[in-house]
Order: structure tokens, then C-alpha cells, then sequence
């Protein structure tokens, strides 16, 4: 018999339904992911810590799990919440069902309430605190814990996903990824040598900046500038990240050190960081951006592109120093989505151009910021 389990919100709502994955409780950020697939890679990119993930889309689970899509190396979400999760899954890839894999990890689930309710409260009342649980089943005790966590904001949540120590990239972008010459790594010359700042990077980002012909040393985004520039880089990227961006008060300093010395790419948390070091202020959005099918205008060639997103922060437009420039825009919101330095050759975008899973349009920015270490100009 399948175990019972409940979702409660800090405004008093409490959604009863099946307990799927480990046993438990857990509280977190109440948010939404839009996705139709990628419930894997959703699962495993870090940039969830701390939350609590609904999918809108009506069944999760039907094409299973394998190791080749993994972000990371484990789920870092809190809990995983879904309309109906499929009891098979058929897949020529799959090596393993979902629900099998959530227990294995130690990851709460619950599958069917009608998460279009609870879409709805998040969207009209912006995210809010929960508590997901299969061992408290007292609507008024969930309530009051709901109320009593700490939410997102003020901590520091990368410290929680850093990886343990500097190493070396070796994997290519996969087999199944649209781009050309996808089945080798690039073999472009000359090889360029890239720091990527790891703040919860996806894998598929140095999967990338591999196929663009880069030896990749990742290193904790708790590195100094000094840790940087002693590696002698081309490049430095700064990865995607959870949570609050202004917290991460080490990784701005080292940004504001390395402007102008060293070309830089940020994406998602990074593109945040990289605005906080110029001198801009950051926000919380009222539910965030998350799935992979958010339009972005780039102001540059005029063209919209269908991108994949997850944050819940936002560089304030009205806070940008005269140095930084906006090169992309989120078209439902009207929300900075790319920046670019007038002086130092640095640009960033809120969001993921390596996607995984999502859709392609913005594989080009890897391009560019080969480009911009070879000292060209841009496409």
C-alpha cells in the first residue's frame, strides 16, 4: 500500500496525496517548473537547493531515468511534487524507473493532488514556504512548521553544493545534442584553458565549453582571484548556483578582482554575481522563472529566443551602473535577461544556453565567449 504524504504552505493550505520516493519530511521553497521533460536533469541541477519543485506538465516518470542525463552527481531539491507519476517508464536509454530512483537518493515525492491549484496559489501569491512530509500527517503541526522555515533569502545556499575541490573536465558534449561535430570533443586550435567558478554548475555547461575546443579546470567558487589567474586562463566562467546571490559575497569580490584581466561569461546565479560585482543590486521575483520554454529577446540582432531558465532573483534594471549594458530581455516580465560590460570584456545572461533538457537557440553564447578569448568580436 502506497504511503500517504502532504504538502503545507505557510498560508495555511495543505494538498493530501500519495508519497512517492523516500520517507520523511522536508521544508522548502514552494516553486514551479514548467518543463514538459527533463524531469532528470531537473532533479540533479544544484540550482534547486533548498525547494520544493512542482511539474505542471500531467505525468512525470513515463520515459524513466539513466545515468547519461545527470547535472550532477545527485538530486539537490528538497522534494518533488507531481499530478500523476507513471508507474512504467519505456525507454531504450532508461536503466531505471523514477520512483526507485527519488527513494535511492533520499527524496520526498508526492504525486496526485491537483498541482494546477497549486500553481495558481504560488502564482498569484508568489512562492511560498512548505513542508513536505510522510511521517506528519497533522494539517495545523505542518502548517506551523511551513511557517517556521527559513525560506531563501539571506542564506547562503552555494556553500551547500560546492564541489569539494579543484579537478579537470574531461567529458564532451553527448551524442544526442544537436550541434555540429556532437559526437567527438572539438578538437579546435588552439586549445584555450577556461576557469569555471563552480557555484552549482550544471554538467553540461563545461560539456560545452569542451565541444568549444577548452581544457576545463573547475574550481569551488570559494576561489580568490589569485586561485583564478595562478591557473594563467583564457577564459573564466561562472556557473549557475541556488538560492539568495547576494550572500555569496566571496564569489563577487572575486569577479570585481578578475573585471578587466581576464574575459568572463556568467550564466543564471553567475550572471547575478557578475552584476552584483559591477555594482548593481539584485531582487527576488514574485515566483521566479523556471522551465524551458521562457522567450528571451536578444537586443542585439532582434531575434527571440526560447530558453531555459530556474532562478527566483533578478538583477533591478533601475540599479545599473553606467558600465553595464542590457543585451537581452525576458519577454514575459520585461526583466534584464543578458548584460554585457562596455569596457572589460565580460557578458552574462540569466539564464541556461546549455539547456539540458531544453531547447537549443542559445548555444551560440558559447561560441561567443570563444570569440571573445580569442579576441574577436562578437557573432
Amino acid at each position: 500500500m502506497q504511503m500517504q504524504a502532504k504538502l503545507a504552505l505557510e498560508d495555511g493550505t495543505v494538498f493530501t496525496g500519495l508519497g512517492i520516493g523516500a520517507e520523511g519530511e522536508v521544508d522548502g521553497e514552494v516553486v514551479f517548473n514548467t518543463s514538459m521533460t527533463g524531469y532528470q536533469e531537473i532533479l540533479t541541477d544544484p540550482s534547486y537547493r533548498g525547494q520544493i519543485v512542482t511539474m505542471t506538465y500531467t505525468q512525470i516518470g513515463n520515459y524513466g531515468v539513466n545515468d547519461e542525463d545527470l547535472e550532477s552527481s545527485r538530486p539537490h531539491l528538497a522534494g518533488f511534487v507531481v499530478r500523476e507519476v507513471s508507474r512504467l517508464h519505456s525507454n531504450f536509454r532508461a536503466d531505471g524507473g523514477l520512483q526507485n530512483y527519488l527513494a535511492r537518493h533520499g527524496i520526498i515525492g508526492l504525486a496526485g493532488i491537483d498541482t494546477r491549484a497549486l500553481v495558481r496559489r504560488t502564482r498569484i501569491h508568489g512562492a511560498l514556504r512548505g513542508i513536505l512530509s510522510t511521517v506528519d500527517l497533522n494539517d495545523d503541526s505542518l502548517v506551523a512548521k511551513a511557517q517556521a522555515s527559513p525560506g531563501l533569502v539571506g542564506r547562503d545556499l552555494v556553500r551547500e553544493v560546492l564541489p569539494e575541490g579543484p579537478h579537470e573536465w574531461s567529458d564532451g558534449v553527448s551524442e544526442w545534442t544537436e550541434l555540429p561535430g556532437n559526437r567527438t570533443t572539438s578538437e579546435r586550435s588552439p586549445r584555450l584553458r577556461v576557469v569555471a567558478l563552480d557555484f552549482g554548475m550544471k554538467w553540461n555547461i563545461a560539456r560545452h565549453l569542451r565541444h568549444q575546443g577548452c581544457d576545463v579546470t573547475v574550481l569551488p567558487g570559494t576561489a580568490s582571484s589569485d586561485e583564478v589567474l595562478a591557473r594563467q586562463p583564457h577564459g573564466v566562467f561562472l556557473s549557475n548556483g541556488p538560492g539568495d546571490p547576494e550572500p555569496v559575497t566571496y564569489g563577487i569580490q572575486t569577479i570585481r578582482q578578475l573585471l578587466g584581466k581576464v574575459p568572463i561569461f556568467g550564466i543564471c546565479l553567475g550572471h547575478q554575481l557578475f552584476g552584483l560585482a559591477c555594482g548593481a543590486r539584485t531582487f527576488k521575483l514574485k515566483f521566479g522563472h523556471r522551465g524551458a520554454n521562457q522567450p528571451v529577446l536578444n537586443l542585439d540582432t532582434g531575434r527571440v529566443e526560447i530558453t531555459a531558465q530556474n532562478h527566483g532573483f533578478a538583477v533591478a534594471e533601475e540599479s545599473l551602473p553606467a558600465e553595464l549594458e542590457i543585451t537581452h530581455r525576458n519577454l514575459n516580465d520585461d526583466t534584464i535577461a543578458g548584460l554585457r560590460h562596455r569596457h572589460a570584456p565580460a557578458f552574462s545572461v540569466q539564464y541556461h544556453p546549455e539547456a539540458s533538457a531544453g531547447p537549443h537557440d542559445s548555444h551560440y553564447l558559447f561560441r561567443q565567449f570563444r570569440q571573445l578569448m580569442d579576441g574577436g568580436d562578437r557573432e
